[in-house]
């Protein structure tokens, strides 16, 4: 019996240990416990993102040893809240977004994905049926007109912008919140006009890459049955992001890993089906100076722009 409270003080201590234990996980980032979460840009279909984002959390695993969770928002302003909200770690996002992201929660440029033929600016363009008689923007007046997202950059900010400068007023506004959804509903005739990406063709064989090219497999006569009326200005390609106090060791880390990936056949087929990229290259965040300079003169309020979409 004199053991006895030695058994119930052990028994106290393990009990207390258990009750403990998850409190003790690790919350070191990059743990499994505590993996590294990034988001990619919602511009095709989920299938699509999902199956290039267990491609990517692979390989930047295998690399760096860390650990890595993907998530897959629902529009261009679930991207930069979440870092406001603390769970976003980095992402890939569209270039309006990251201006946004930048002016509210500090989010750093690191990297910007490189197009056919080294390409590292874009712009828009205006669609329409090649049927429906509108042949050039002024046409567009009095037109119903479908953007993608309200912090779409090629398929809203510029193209809104372009248009406003221009004097040009639709009838009608409505957004398609992908960009192969606008170019559907050009085709099906729910608008008059959609505003999109461009990519140019290939130099080599011809083929066109612009959003058209997204919902070829469904619509093989895309490209004749929908036409290119018009072109918005060229602003940088988008970047490739990390949240405003990630270490800078683990964001070297993932850069380094990201290069790698960009040279595999699997992560050039990843970059090209997400965004429509054949590579990275390292970027500034005064790259961007160029859209801030034309969002003062559309608006000046990065967030009150947003609000048009209601």
């Amino acid at each position: 019996m004199k053991y006895g409270k030695y058994y119930f003080i052990i028994i106290f201590v393990l009990l207390i240990k258990l009750s403990l234990v998850p409190y003790f996980k690790s919350k070191e980032l990059g743990s499994k416990d505590t993996p590294i979460t990034f988001l990619l840009t919602p511009s095709v279909d989920a299938e699509k993102i999902a199956t290039s984002a267990d491609e990517l959390t692979r390989f930047l695993h295998n690399e760096t040893g860390l650990h890595f969770q993907a998530t897959f928002p629902t529009s261009y302003i679930a991207v930069v809240e979440a870092f406001g909200n603390n769970k976003a770690d980095f992402a890939c996002m569209n270039t309006f977004s990251y201006v946004l992201a930048h002016e509210k929660y500090g989010v750093k440029a690191a990297m910007r994905i490189i197009r056919r033929n080294g390409e590292l600016t874009y712009k828009g363009q205006f669609i329409a049926r090649s049927d429906s008689g509108i042949d050039s923007l002024s046409d567009i007046i009095g037109k119903r007109i479908a953007y993608v997202d309200a912090a779409s950059t090629s398929g809203y900010i510029l193209p809104k912008s372009l248009l406003a400068a221009k004097k040009i007023k639709p009838s009608d506004e409505v957004f398609g919140m992908r960009h192969d959804n606008v170019v559907t509903m050009v085709y099906q005739k729910q608008v008059d006009v959609g505003a999109t990406y461009y990519s140019p063709p290939d130099p080599k064989t011809g083929e066109n890459l612009d959003a058209r090219v997204r919902v070829k497999s469904q619509y093989p006569d895309i490209e004749k049955t929908v036409k290119i009326i018009g072109y918005t200005q060229e602003i940088p390609n988008d970047p490739w992001v990390f949240r405003h106090d990630m270490p800078q060791d683990i964001q070297k880390k993932i850069c380094d890993a990201l290069i790698k990936f960009q040279a595999t056949p699997k992560g050039k087929k990843a970059l090209f089906e997400t965004n429509s990229a054949e590579g990275l290259s390292p970027v500034s965040d005064s790259d961007y100076d160029v859209l801030r300079a034309m969002i003062r003169r559309f608006g000046g309020n990065l967030e009150a722009l947003l609000q048009k979409k209601k």
